[in-house]
């Protein structure tokens, strides 16, 4: 079992930066992949970032590339995304997820994680 928690989001002006992060619980923490989600109102829920657990090989959506990175501290058991450049199109809802999936095209994917947080709003303001 792995308990995630969320935490940096908050209300930003365009073009001004966050860092999330995420806390995990449990001994195998760098035994999961981790990935970020978001989910904005009346939108279904969409990736955004993830770091495989095998070979720390990162993977993020077009939408954010070159703006948002994923990083992870085995030793800390935390998963961060620093999020800069932000636009009012990033606002949402952002989870952070963790399962053993290895490949791109799982990783991706919600089904791809077995364990979720509760959820950080980010607000961007224009």
């Amino acid at each position: 079992q792995v308990q995630l928690v969320e935490s940096g989001g908050g209300l930003v002006q365009a073009g001004g930066s966050l860092r999330l992060s995420c806390a995990a619980s449990g001994r195998t923490f760098s035994s999961y992949s981790m990935g970020w989600f978001r989910q904005a109102p009346g939108k279904e829920r969409e990736f955004v970032a993830a770091i495989s657990w095998v070979d720390s090989n990162t993977y993020s959506a077009d939408s954010v590339k070159g703006r948002f990175t994923i990083s992870r501290d085995n030793a800390k058991n935390t998963v961060h995304l620093q999020m800069n450049v932000l636009k009012p199109e990033d606002t949402a809802v952002y989870y952070c997820a963790a399962g053993r999936a290895v490949y791109e095209h799982t990783l991706i994917r919600s089904a791809g994680y077995d364990y979720w947080g509760q959820g950080t709003q980010v607000t961007v303001s224009a």
